[in-house]
């Protein structure tokens, strides 16, 4: 990826927005990117006049239909300033960490068209871990992630509720054609220069599974970042959360698809799973 693309940071009104700023912070200060803050206005924050007067008289009617669309109106016009005045906030939250490059967009429609509209001259898409309309009691994360992380050709980085500084990454390596990209992905990136990096394969440490890891940390290496690998036991998203927490890594990276149980566990119904299970961010590659 070449160093001019822009770092594109998604934010709501939800408490992760703050951490998305941070993370985008983060990246520009090691790659020397711009940052576009986008927040999109959905159908419900837009909506126009419905109906609902029912069987009223006709002049009564015709006068609530317009007071309706009065209400309608104004609602439109306070989101899009509310719209406006989280960017501003996001804004200064970059500006605070010392970023300077910095474009904000308010779009309207769907935030999973917006991303395909940007992600041509993006690095990476940051989304938080969840939106502002999540289910906290239940741990949801949403349907707006997954269809990000399902549809962008980019890497997508999910920040976590928090923003810490990075300096352990955890790579889950499977031996596919997305984790492979994923590796490449690190040794050709500035931003991940200088940072410790552990590369596992959850599985048997079979010797096709050995190669592919001194397949990955030889690519590493030659791009002078010193990795160790290993080979865990157990299912991917336990195994991962349990190592992450226990060893402190500051970031998971792994491939969005592959040809393991690790593509199940990305593309299948546990992804929220996944990224719910570890409290660090997550970056999915495709």
């Amino acid at each position: 990826m070449t160093p001019t693309q822009k770092i594109v940071a998604f934010i709501d009104g939800s408490i992760y927005s703050q951490s998305v700023c941070h993370h985008a912070a983060w990246i520009a200060d090691r790659t020397g990117a711009a940052v576009e803050l986008i927040h999109v206005l959905g159908p419900r924050d837009t909506s126009g006049t419905r109906d609902h007067s029912g069987a009223i008289a006709l002049g009564a009617r015709t006068a609530l239909l317009q007071e309706l669309a009065d209400l309608d109106a104004q609602r439109s016009k306070l989101m899009s300033h509310r719209g406006r005045a989280i960017l501003d906030d996001a804004r200064a939250i970059l500006e605070t960490d010392g970023v300077t490059d910095i474009n904000t967009r308010l779009r309207h429609g769907d935030v999973v068209e917006a991303v395909a509209e940007v992600e041509d001259d993006a690095r990476v898409i940051i989304v938080g871990k969840r939106g502002e309309e999540a289910d906290f009691a239940k741990g949801h994360l949403g349907s707006n992630l997954e269809r990000i992380v399902r549809t962008s050709t980019r890497p997508v980085f999910v920040a976590s509720r928090a923003f810490k500084p990075i300096r352990k990454v955890l790579v889950a390596y499977d031996g596919g054609a997305s984790a492979m990209k994923a590796v490449d992905h690190i040794a050709r990136s500035p931003l991940f220069q200088g940072l410790s990096i552990h590369v596992v394969t959850v599985g048997t440490a079979a010797a096709e599974v050995k190669k592919g890891l001194d397949d990955a940390k030889a690519m590493l290496k030659a791009a002078g970042l010193e990795a160790e690998t290993s080979v865990l036991p157990g299912q991917p998203e336990r195994a991962l959360a349990d190592l992450v927490e226990k060893e402190h890594f500051d970031m998971l990276v792994m491939g969005a698809y592959g040809h393991s149980r690790i593509r199940r566990l990305v593309i299948g119904s546990t992804t929220t799973a996944m990224i719910r299970a570890c409290k660090v961010p997550v970056v999915l590659m495709r």
